[in-house]
């Protein structure tokens, strides 16, 4: 037998593997997606899980994609938008000397406003 296909010249590089913030739905997984600051959805994901649980914190559940599959399964959910490595952008909350009820407030904002949890 002879093969048609050609050896490659040279071997096919791996692609990086991107960590994932899913949540449970039933006994499946789903993307989390976020808004950006112009309300357009967007998909994010880490380049590592301390960066993913270093923003999201240890409970945060997450998956690993390459990031074709990431922008294929977000695609058809609007989300064509990819940040990699989202950082905190809001500047350092200061300590409250109010009352309980406005300080409730002030811990009920996002963590990072630049992207927005959409349930």
């Amino acid at each position: 037998m002879t093969s048609t296909t050609p050896a490659p010249t040279e071997p096919e590089e791996p692609r990086p593997v991107l960590h994932v913030p899913v949540r449970t739905v039933g006994a499946a997984y789903a993307l989390r997606l976020f808004k950006q600051r112009d309300g357009s959805r967007c998909a994010v994901a880490f380049s590592s899980a301390t960066a993913l649980t270093a923003l999201l914190g240890p409970a945060q559940l997450s998956v690993r994609l390459a990031e074709p599959a990431l922008r294929a399964l977000a695609a058809p959910l609007g989300a064509t938008a990819l940040v990699v490595d989202p950082q905190l952008v809001a500047p350092p909350v200061a300590r409250a000397t109010t009352a309980p009820a406005a300080r409730t407030a002030v811990h009920a904002a996002p963590r990072f406003p630049a992207l927005q949890h959409q349930r």
